[in-house]
């Protein structure tokens, strides 16, 4: 592992940054103020490849690793124009069905996802469950050669913009009667599946909302890959969550950052900038380093993964989203304290990020859950939970 990256890396990141710096803070604002799309960013990202440089070359892809994924989603978000979907649909769906799908499933998806004409959802919390897994109530039972499912799922992102979902429910053993859990492939124009939208305070033009599973048949290959292998199918695309969703972190609290440093440079109110004073420099100098130690843990998190040291990686990812919504936060809050009143108007598009930063630290995995991981497999402190 170098600390240094590649210069193919490094070509990646400019490359997209120029791209995205064409769209920007504000064709996302106005996207999610008028509930409009991002329609014409993911078709142009998708055409130029950016959206599935992790997916296997043999299937039309960069055949890169996770790591390159979270360098575009990083200087996406570092533009102002994150999107949220590709932390699900070439970084958690794309990678499951390429480690575990059948040669159909992969045959049919993967040079979909390559080139962007195709965007899955990720269906696994539930109302009554949260982030307990093992209470997952969406069940499938086989019909014939069919599946049968039901359940309900809520904070489901992009629903409305997938080509389907992949749902995360269980099945019962045949050996012991127990559930077990199990993933599907369900096309959103499924007869008995519907969906509807939760609203949030968080302006965005990608939204969230609650599945309802009555009766969904299925025919037998929308059943991905094994089904005695769906806990180590589920949490090999955990990892790359976790990874995303810090790329997505860090890029956002630099685009914060960048935003403040502008302003603490221009904005003068005695005899010189405002930036000139520690008050204003040391909470933006904070938000540096920190956005730097996330962005290293991160790269190491990517690294093992994509060495294949899956075991080690759940660890880094699960510090590095922690240490990325922390940073997040906290880079967003200076933003806008250097901007004092103009950092909650509009104009600046610095208010709508406190809601957008907060979020990190809940989804897609809590700040808690993080904490219980890292004291019980890290420290080797009893299970709290």
């Amino acid at each position: 592992m170098s600390f240094v990256e590649s210069e193919e890396r490094q070509a990646l990141r400019a490359a997209v940054a120029e791209v995205a710096g064409r769209y920007g803070a504000e064709y996302m604002s106005r996207k999610a103020r008028s509930g409009g799309k991002t329609t014409e960013l993911w078709e142009e990202f998708g055409k130029l490849g950016y959206l599935g440089v992790n997916v296997p070359e043999e299937y039309g892809g960069g055949g890169g690793g996770i790591g390159d994924l979270a360098a575009v989603m990083e200087e996406l978000a570092a533009t102002g124009c994150g999107l949220l979907l590709m932390v699900v649909s070439p970084a958690i769906c794309a990678t499951i069905i390429a480690r575990f799908g059948t040669d159909d499933q992969k045959n049919h998806w993967l040079p979909r996802f390559a080139d962007g004409s195709v965007r899955m959802a990720f269906a696994i919390t539930e109302p009554d469950a949260g982030s307990n897994a093992h209470k997952l109530t969406t069940t499938g039972r086989r019909d014939g050669e069919e599946w049968v499912l039901n359940g309900r799922k809520v904070f489901i992102s992009g629903v409305d913009e997938a080509d389907a979902v992949l749902v995360v429910g269980r099945t019962e053993d045949a050996r012991t009667g127990k559930l077990k859990p199990a993933l599907w492939i369900v096309p959103t124009n499924t007869a008995g599946f519907e969906f509807t939208p939760i609203e949030m305070d968080i302006i965005s033009p990608d939204k969230q909302f609650m599945l309802f599973l009555d009766d969904v048949r299925l025919p037998a290959d929308a059943l991905v890959g094994s089904e005695d292998a769906a806990l180590l199918q589920l949490f090999a695309g955990l990892n790359p969550e976790r990874i995303m969703a810090a790329a997505f972190a860090i890029g956002m609290g630099r685009y914060a950052l960048d935003k403040a440093v502008a302003y603490a440079n221009t904005r003068q109110v005695w005899k010189s900038p405002i930036g000139a004073h520690q008050a204003v420099q040391h909470p933006l100098a904070v938000a540096k380093i920190e956005l730097e130690l996330a962005k290293v843990m991160m790269q190491k998190a990517a690294w093992l993964y994509d060495s294949g040291q899956d075991l080690a990686a759940g660890e880094s990812a699960n510090m590095a989203k922690y240490a990325a919504a922390e940073a997040c936060v906290k880079a967003v809050d200076a933003a806008v304290q250097t901007h004092g009143g103009n950092g909650m108007t509009a104009e600046y598009g610095l208010g709508a990020l406190v809601a957008s930063a907060r979020a990190n630290r809940i989804a897609l995995v809590s700040r808690e859950m993080i904490l219980n991981f890292v004291a019980q497999h890290s420290l080797g402190l009893p299970k709290s939970y």
